[in-house]
Order: structure tokens, then C-alpha cells, then sequence
């Protein structure tokens, strides 16, 4: 069995967090990757103290076992769900687009341990400066807001430049993945696009159909140009935003006002032309719906396959 310091720190069975997605991680997904031995996170998103607080309740009644809330801190409640989270003593948090440092003693003195979400070497060492437990370094083949370093380059610099443990996140979707990860130096993974077609998450049937019939090219990055890079699967709708990026004649406020809404009518309303379905490039090698406890005890089975095997390649 594979056991890590991200099992000790987070008090969880396999080293392997479900990653924030925003309409699509809350209670029962959250409760379901916990109750299969990982760590489910619930997604605050842009979401007020009221909706973070019920979810962290239901997700209380679901299971027993640790699970952790993921803070955007360009959000503008971030304040008050800081607040909740301390309130509610949630064990983990993880957090991304900005610094933490602003609620490090909040959540520390709630006994909160403190997963940043990081793109680069330089936050890697921001956030560890700032009093972080660890770091998931996320790869620009991960869905949603991405970067621009691919995991297999950024892993081994973010665990060469800080002295806490670093999680790998992005185009991880097997035991190959995870063994992988190891190898750079990672201590444990963080998954989203495999959890997308699990039985417990609540996206439409269209975005599960997507992720299941998705090749090794089926994503796009679009929003380089306002900044905020998103990969998606290829549909009308990021086509037409792509192109509508290299059109001059629209300004950056009628492009942002073309995303505005998307993201939750792929989740929930599953519009084929309208939606944008956030999906990383590992999407080819979903190919399958299963319980979150089946999909983590699979690909831990399949890491330590590849990890004890790895010995015959050395003479």
C-alpha cells in the first residue's frame, strides 16, 4: 500500500485529493472521494458564507472522514468563507489565484492545514514563506484555469525550490500518472477530470458523454488574451470564444461578457453550443463511469503496479 506524508497531514487512506471544481465539487462528490479514502474538496467558488457553510454541514452528515473547501481569493466573499472555514474547523483547505498569507493565522490558530494550489517556482515559495503545509503544483494540461509549465517541468523545480511536501496536479488520470508523480518528487496527486464521470458527481449527462468520448485532442485553451487561461473540450462555444479573441473589432469586456455563465450551463443545463465544459488533456483515457471509491482504489492499485515493476528497467 502507498502511503505518503500527504496521508499523515491530511489523515487520509490514499495520497490523492479531488480537485475544486466550481459548480460540479460539492457535498456528495466531496463525500463520496472521502469515503473511498481520498480527500474530497468542496468548491466555495464565488459562493457567499451561507451556501460554503451548508455544504460544509451536508458533507459533515455524508461521511465522517476528512475532507477540505477550496478558496478562490479573488472571490468577493473570500472573507467570509475564510471565516466560515475557521469557524467550522474544516481540516484542509486549498486555495488559488492569490496569496493565502492575508489568513494563514486565521486558519492555522482553527488548526487548518493549508494546501495552496501554485503554478510556478516563484508562488511555490511564496505560499511555503507565508506558512503553508504544502503545495499542489498544478500542470497547464489540468482543466479549467490552467498555467503555462506542464506538470512533467514544473513538478521537479517546485520540489526542488521548497521544503515542504508537493502534490502533482494536472493530466493525471492513472496509476501511471501517480507512479509518474512520484518520481518527480511529488508526495501525492490531485485529481479532476477522472472524478468528472464519477457516479456521485452531479454534471449533466452531455458533459459526462464529453469526457467519455474525448480523444487526445479534444481540449482548447482559450482567455490568453484577458489573462485567465481556461481549457475546455472543443465545442461551438470555445471555438467561436477562441476566435473571438483574435478579433480586434471586440474589446475585452464584450469577450469577458461572453463567458459570463458558461461554465454552469455546461454543468447543469448540459448545452452543447452554449457551455463551456472545463477538461484537462488526460480527458482521452477516461473512457469509463465508476463510483469515486472504485476510480481511487483502481488507480492506487495500478500505481503500485508500475512503481514495483519500475525496478527492471535498472541493470
Amino acid at each position: 500500500m502507498i502511503y505518503t506524508s500527504v496521508c499523515e497531514l491530511a489523515g487520509i487512506k490514499y495520497p490523492i485529493f479531488q480537485g475544486a471544481m466550481a459548480w460540479i465539487s460539492e457535498a456528495k462528490l466531496a463525500a463520496a472521494v472521502s469515503n473511498g479514502g481520498g480527500l474530497g474538496i468542496i468548491a466555495a467558488m464565488h459562493a457567499d458564507a451561507d451556501f460554503l457553510r451548508s455544504q460544509i454541514q451536508k458533507t459533515r452528515e455524508l461521511t465522517d472522514k476528512p475532507f477540505g473547501v477550496n478558496i478562490m481569493l479573488m472571490s468577493p466573499y473570500t472573507e467570509e468563507v475564510a471565516r466560515v472555514v475557521a469557524e467550522e474547523k474544516v481540516p484542509i483547505v486549498t486555495t488559488g489565484a492569490g496569496s493565502p498569507a492575508k489568513y494563514m493565522d486565521l486558519w492555522q490558530n482553527a488548526g487548518i492545514k493549508v494546501f495552496p494550489v501554485v503554478a510556478s517556482v516563484a508562488t511555490a515559495k511564496q505560499v511555503e514563506r507565508a506558512g503553508a503545509t504544502a503545495v499542489i503544483a498544478e500542470g497547464g494540461e489540468s482543466g479549467g484555469h490552467v498555467g503555462e509549465t506542464t506538470t512533467m517541468a514544473l513538478i521537479p523545480q517546485v520540489c526542488d525550490a521548497v521544503d515542504i511536501p508537493v502534490m502533482a496536479a494536472g493530466g493525471i488520470a492513472d496509476g501511471r500518472g501517480v507512479a509518474a508523480a512520484f518520481m518527480l518528487g511529488a508526495q501525492g496527486v490531485q485529481l479532476g477530470t477522472r472524478f468528472l464521470v464519477a457516479e456521485e458527481c452531479p454534471v449533466s449527462h452531455n458533459y459526462k458523454e464529453k469526457i467519455l468520448k474525448a480523444t487526445d485532442r479534444s481540449t482548447i485553451v482559450t482567455g490568453k488574451r484577458l489573462g485567465h487561461p481556461v481549457r475546455s473540450i472543443k465545442t461551438p462555444f470555445s471555438r467561436d470564444y477562441s476566435k473571438a479573441e483574435y478579433d480586434s473589432n471586440i474589446t475585452d469586456e464584450q469577450l469577458e461578457e461572453l463567458g459570463v455563465g458558461a461554465l454552469r450551463l455546461a454543468v447543469v443545463d448540459g448545452d452543447n453550443d452554449r457551455g463551456c465544459f472545463a477538461a484537462g488533456q488526460i480527458s482521452g483515457m477516461v473512457n469509463k463511469e465508476q463510483s469515486a471509491a472504485e476510480i481511487i482504489k483502481e488507480i492506487m492499485e495500478q500505481a503500485e503496479i508500475v512503481l514495483r515493476s519500475a525496478c527492471k528497467w535498472v541493470k
